[in-house]
């Protein structure tokens, strides 16, 4: 599938009930638990109730929409931090075999396109781990810019420095 087809086939859409199946089976996937800080194997009624939370959610500064590729749930994008015209741009895949292949890129551009269309957001923040090196070429190539370098947190096992981004658009 070429770059065109792939964002055509690239949706942002609500995230519903209908989707907690989807949820978690991700639940169940050492490499996304890991790398989103999920607790693999989570108790599936917790997970439900986290899920009926993140759908119900009437929080003014943050926004999870779901990530849809060719008509199925694969992750999701989160705008939180909601202030006047900035937003915090996150990006999850749930599907880690569909990693390393443009679709975060994808879901952020149409991310931002939600955003900026719909809650007039021209600037975009963004924080990743210093070792996650697909998150943080996926920021370059959107073409964020590093900020600054402030705390760290585990990633995968390991400490790792915080980097802090921006986009304006």
């Amino acid at each position: 599938m070429n770059a065109d087809e792939l964002f055509i086939n690239i949706k942002i859409r609500p995230i519903s009930m209908d989707d907690y199946e989807t949820v978690l089976k991700w639940s169940k996937d050492e490499a996304f638990c890991s790398a989103n800080g999920w607790e693999r194997n989570r108790d599936p009624k917790e997970l439900y109730n986290w899920w009926y939370s993140c759908v119900n959610n009437k929080n003014d500064h943050f926004i999870r929409m779901g990530i849809e590729f060719e008509e199925k749930l694969i992750g999701y994008a989160d705008l939180a931090e909601i202030k006047n015209d900035t937003a915090e741009l996150g990006i999850a895949i749930g599907e880690s075999q569909l990693w390393g292949q443009g679709i975060g890129s994808i879901s952020a551009k149409h991310m931002m396109e939600y955003a900026a269309n719909n809650l007039g957001i021209t600037k975009f923040t963004a924080e990743t781990h210093e070792t996650n090196i697909r998150s943080r070429k996926m920021l370059e190539k959107l073409g964020f810019k590093e900020i600054s370098r402030i705390g760290s947190e585990h990633y995968l096992g390991s400490m790792s420095q915080l980097i802090q981004f921006i986009k304006k658009i």
